[in-house]
């Protein structure tokens, strides 16, 4: 359970900070799978979930694709997906919530066992929700959006709402 806890903390905070978010690092490309987003150096909440998924699976921790609704204003229907992760460390029976987005100000996402510490706090009264599954793939909202917007413009105005 160690090994798996040490390596789960690697690739989680090698995703979290030597891989950029394609937005707050104003980048252009827009990356999907796993080794785009190595190829890139950079990608959206989206893709690095997947990365951190691959790494993950690749050291032999179980690893699904989780989703936050939540508001924005800038989205014609008031509402974006936040993708992260649900890794099974935590010991028997204990799927733990991984949030590698990156930090920035406000943000502060740290590897935690103990409890699912996510890049942001649901708040219901704006309509926002946390889907409690894990899926095996990612949505397919998301790998449709991913594949047909291919800037980083183009994809921040048509981010997906749901899975």
């Amino acid at each position: 359970e160690r090994k798996a806890h040490d390596i789960g903390k690697g690739n989680f905070e090698f995703v979290r900070d030597d891989i950029r978010h394609t937005f707050d690092a104003g980048a252009e490309g827009v990356a999907c799978k796993a080794s785009g987003v190595l190829k890139y150096g950079h990608g959206t909440c989206y893709a690095k979930s997947h990365l951190l998924a691959a790494l993950l699976r690749c050291s032999g921790i179980p690893a699904g694709f989780c989703y936050q609704r939540l508001a924005d204003e800038g989205s014609p229907t008031g509402f974006v997906l936040h993708g992260l992760n649900a890794a099974f460390i935590g010991g028997p029976d204990k799927w733990v919530r991984l949030d590698a987005r990156g930090n920035k100000p406000g943000v502060n996402v740290q590897f935690d066992l103990g409890s699912d510490m996510l890049a942001f706090t649901i708040d219901e009264s704006l309509g926002e929700g946390e889907d409690p599954r894990i899926f095996p793939a990612p949505a397919g909202s998301v790998l449709r959006a991913l594949a047909v917007n291919r800037s980083a413009e183009a994809l921040s105005l048509n981010l997906p709402d749901r899975d």
